[in-house]
């Protein structure tokens, strides 16, 4: 069997000193209720810098500027619609927006706002998912 490998990027987004975090939707199939920063896949050919734009856009409505490499994390899962085991590297980028009035997508039930201090409370808690974990946990 091959492996699949896949990337995604994420931007983690502070405005006055708070980050932002989308609740997974309920229904979803993976992390449902769950905490995560805003991005996602990269399509084929797309340079992974338009692909945060374009994923920050559609989960929140924010037009963002990229400004810097965060972390890098592997999250490795299972796709949901082929069941096939997919190994992915994700891209935590630092990215500055010039608003924060979002408007979320069906993907999310919610967003926040958060400190530092609250998103280590979060973490501890066990209320993010698994790669936003790993993302703000810097090696």
């Amino acid at each position: 069997m091959n492996t699949m490998w896949g990337l995604a990027v994420r931007g983690i987004c502070e405005y006055n000193g708070k980050i932002l975090l989308l609740k997974v939707r309920s229904k979803s199939a993976h992390d449902a209720g769950k905490w995560e920063i805003p991005g996602g896949k990269v399509k084929k050919c797309e340079y992974f810098d338009n692909a945060l734009k374009r994923e920050y856009l559609e989960e929140t409505g924010l037009e963002i500027d990229v400004d810097e490499l965060y972390n890098v994390v592997r999250n490795d899962y299972t796709a949901c619609k082929t069941s096939e085991q997919v190994k992915s590297i994700q891209l935590i980028m630092k990215v500055t927006c010039v608003s924060d009035e979002v408007k979320i997508s069906e993907e999310h039930d919610e967003y926040g706002w958060f400190t530092r201090d609250e998103v280590d409370e979060m973490i501890n808690d066990g209320l993010l998912t698994k790669p936003a974990v790993n993302a703000f946990t810097k090696n």
